[in-house]
């Protein structure tokens, strides 16, 4: 099954929807994302606090695909945000995952009592300099952090990966990305499983022949979102990229809207850390 690619300002392409790899442990997750990957991923997401880079690499290494056919994203984690810290974080995740460079390389969060943000993107501008890094992109900022940055030092972060969901559609924080030309890309994308037996979607499910997990799917799709779901099994792994045969209405489009109520499956990036 082939996925579409999403335009990135600096001239690359991103599958649009991502194997991802979140409390996955390393243990588990190579025979994952080989999984994926005979389903037809070509893109994974992991993270150094995943802890579970080296089972990515190895399931790279293992899926007998050409490495320029795999899009590969990871991120700094907050407690090595900096400058040289971030850097070495960069070495140990490319150690870990046995690859020279990765295709995006993410700031985590913004983490702002920290105060590190500023550094730590110089940092992962400077890894892009030195080839380790294809594409430099955040997860988790706010307008305010992308213009503490933009402003500071003249770069757009081709993504920004942020929670997103039916219930938290992030509507305005898309529109700032954007404004920017960054692309936005969702994670707990399924509200970390909390709407799978929402008879909203349910109903919607029902009259298309799908599942839950697809419709949701398919509305991040329809928003133009790069979306991140995740599974261990390799039914629901083959599922979740099987949404390219039907298409939501727009009744379909507005009942979903009526889910929104701001809830967060995880932290508000202007408080953690």
């Amino acid at each position: 099954m082939s996925i579409p690619a999403v335009a990135l300002h600096d001239g690359t392409t991103i599958p649009q929807i991502g194997f991802g790899v979140w409390q996955v442990p390393d243990d588990v997750v190579s025979d994952a994302t080989v999984a994926a990957f005979a389903a037809g991923y070509r893109h994974v997401d992991t993270a150094a606090v995943y802890e579970n880079e080296r089972g990515v690499g190895e399931a790279i290494s293992r899926s007998g695909l050409d490495r320029s056919d795999i899009y590969v994203t990871t991120k700094v984690w907050n407690t090595d945000q900096g400058f040289d810290t971030t850097l070495a974080a960069m070495d140990k995740s490319l150690s870990l995952l046995g690859l020279d460079h990765v295709d995006l390389y993410l700031v985590h969060w913004p983490a702002p009592a920290t105060g590190n943000f500023m550094e730590t993107w110089r940092a992962v501008l400077a890894l892009q300099e030195q080839g380790k890094t294809t594409s430099v992109g955040v997860s988790n900022f706010h307008a305010s952090h992308l213009r503490a940055i933009i402003d500071e030092f003249g770069v757009v972060p081709v993504l920004n990966q942020i929670e997103l969901h039916p219930r938290l559609p992030q509507s305005d924080l898309r529109a700032v990305n954007a404004s920017y030309g960054i692309v936005t890309e969702a994670w707990s994308p399924l509200a970390s499983g909390e709407l799978i037996n929402n008879p909203v979607i349910a109903e919607i499910a029902a009259k298309h022949g799908k599942s839950t997990a697809q419709v949701m799917i398919r509305w991040h799709v329809q928003l133009g979102n790069v979306v991140l779901p995740k599974s261990v099994t390799p039914a629901r792994i083959r599922e979740n990229i099987d949404v390219f045969d039907f298409e939501l209405d727009p009744e379909d489009l507005l009942l979903i809207a009526g889910l929104e109520d701001g809830h967060r499956t995880g932290p508000d990036p202007d408080q953690f850390m």
